[in-house]
C-alpha cells in the first residue's frame, strides 16, 4: 500500500516508517520541509498548508503531527498542544473532502490519547467509556471528533488513543533513565494512579493493525495488555536499573505545581484495549519486562 505519515519524524512517525517499509509498503511522508529526507519515505510532500496539501494517490493516511504535551503548561503552551492537534486535523480532513471520491485513502488513522478519559482511579477503561473531564480529555474529544468527520464523505476513520509510548531512542525512558541514575525517582503521588503504556514497536504495529483490518472504526485504545500503577512502574523501573527509589513525590506538591503537574502525573487511566484483542492483535512486548530488554538492554539487577 501507499501510506500518507504526518508527524513521520516523531518517535513513533520513525518507527512506523521504517516498520510499512520494512512490510513492503510505499511511505509518503508528510513535513514542512519537504526539501528534508525522511528515512525509509519514497517521497516527502509538503504540509505547510495542511487543507492544501497533496493526499492524492494514497491507499491509507496517519496523522502523529501534534505538539508535545511535556513541559510547563502556559497558556501559549495549552494554544499550541490544541491547536496542533485539533485544527491541524481540520485541515488535514479539509484536505481530504478537497480530493476526487476515487482520490481519497481508504482509510484515515488519526493518533489520539488515553487523556481523553480524565482522572478515573481503578475504573476499567474501553472504549464505550465516556470521556472525561480535564484540559487533555477536551482536546482529545475535539481532536477525535475532527479526525472523524471524514467519515462524513466515506473514509473509514480510526482513532488510535495511545498511552505512555516508550522506546530506546525517544519518549518516557531515556529522561527516567538519567533521573533514577542519580537516585532521584520515586514514585508520583500515592502511586495508586494507573499508567497506561505501550512500547513504540507495538504502538507502529498498531497503526498498521488499523489500516489494514476493515473491521476496526472509531476509537481504539493503543495500550499494552497488562496495565500497571505508577507505584508498580516505579518498582519496575528502579530494579531493572538496580537503582532505589527513594524519593516519592507527595501528591499535594504535584497538585498546587502550575503548568498541568496533577493532570500529567496524577489523574488515574486504566485503559483497556478491548477493540485490539477482539481484532486478534498479537504484543510484541505485552508487559514492562519485555519491554525493558529491549528498550534498556539487560537487567542491571540481575
Amino acid at each position: 500500500m501507499r501510506i500518507g505519515i504526518t508527524g513521520a519524524s516523531g518517535l513513533v512517525g520513525r518507527t512506523l516508517t521504517a516498520t510499512a517499509a520494512a512490510g513492503g509498503h510505499q511511505v509518503i511522508a508528510y513535513s514542512r520541509s519537504p526539501e528534508r529526507m525522511v528515512p525509509g519515505a519514497a517521497e516527502v510532500r509538503d504540509i505547510s498548508r495542511p487543507a492544501e496539501a497533496d493526499f492524492s494517490g494514497l491507499d491509507a493516511l496517519v496523522s502523529l503531527a501534534g505538539e508535545s504535551v511535556l513541559g510547563f503548561w502556559s497558556e501559549e503552551k495549552k494554544r499550541l498542544i490544541r491547536d496542533s492537534r485539533v485544527a491541524g486535523t481540520e485541515a488535514i480532513v479539509h484536505g481530504l473532502f478537497r480530493l476526487d471520491e476515487k482520490e481519497r485513502p481508504r482509510v484515515f488513522v488519526s493518533a489520539s490519547g488515553t487523556g481523553i478519559y480524565g482522572d478515573r482511579g481503578d475504573e476499567v477503561l474501553d472504549e464505550d467509556t465516556d470521556p472525561g473531564f480535564g484540559f487533555l480529555a477536551s482536546v482529545s474529544r475535539d481532536w477525535e471528533s475532527a479526525a472523524r468527520r471524514a467519515e462524513d464523505f466515506g473514509v473509514r476513520t480510526v482513532c488510535g488513543r495511545l498511552g505512555l509510548v516508550m522506546g530506546r531512542t525517544g519518549g518516557a525512558l531515556p529522561l527516567l533513565r538519567r533521573i533514577f541514575r542519580f537516585y532521584l525517582g520515586g514514585r508520583l503521588g500515592s502511586g495508586r494512579q494507573w499508567m497506561p503504556w505501550l512500547h513504540v514497536e507495538d504502538a507502529a504495529r498498531m497503526f498498521l493493525h488499523a489500516i489494514e483490518d476493515e473491521t476496526l472504526s472509531g476509537p481504539v485504545n493503543f495500550v499494552a495488555p497488562r496495565a500497571v500503577t505508577n507505584a508498580e512502574f516505579t518498582r519496575a523501573f528502579a530494579r531493572w536499573l538496580n537503582r532505589p527509589a527513594p524519593f516519592p513525590v507527595p501528591g499535594w506538591v504535584l497538585s498546587r505545581a502550575p503548568g498541568g503537574m496533577r493532570e500529567l502525573f496524577l489523574f488515574s487511566e486504566r485503559a483497556e484495549p478491548a477493540a485490539l484483542r477482539a481484532s486478534g492483535f498479537d504484543w510484541r512486548f505485552p508487559d514492562l519486562e519485555t519491554a525493558f530488554i529491549e528498550a534498556l538492554g539487560p537487567n542491571l539487577a540481575a
